[in-house]
């Protein structure tokens, strides 16, 4: 069943979003439903679309499994932040 649903948004919001309904032949509902069901369901996450790009990258690097990454991060900015 639907049911009609009004929002108030910013006029750049709305005209950037309509192009890229456009581009995407979807509808601004279709849109606001994929988007409303995609934050209503934390397991929905798993049915996010993958673009080709990132499915090909993923898996390309191998971490130690013992690897403490905020670690690596900080120490990174901190070398990056000191000089």
């Amino acid at each position: 069943m639907n049911t009609k649903l009004t929002l108030k948004l910013n006029k750049r919001a709305i005209e950037r979003a309509k192009k890229y309904a456009h581009k995407n032949k979807q509808s601004l509902s279709i849109m606001v439903e994929k988007y409303f069901n995609l934050i209503s369901d934390k397991e929905s996450i798993s049915e996010i679309e993958i673009s080709p790009n990132v499915r090909e990258l993923s898996g390309i690097i191998k971490l130690p499994e013992n690897i403490n990454l905020k670690e690596v991060y900080r120490n990174h900015i901190e070398a990056k932040y000191s000089k």
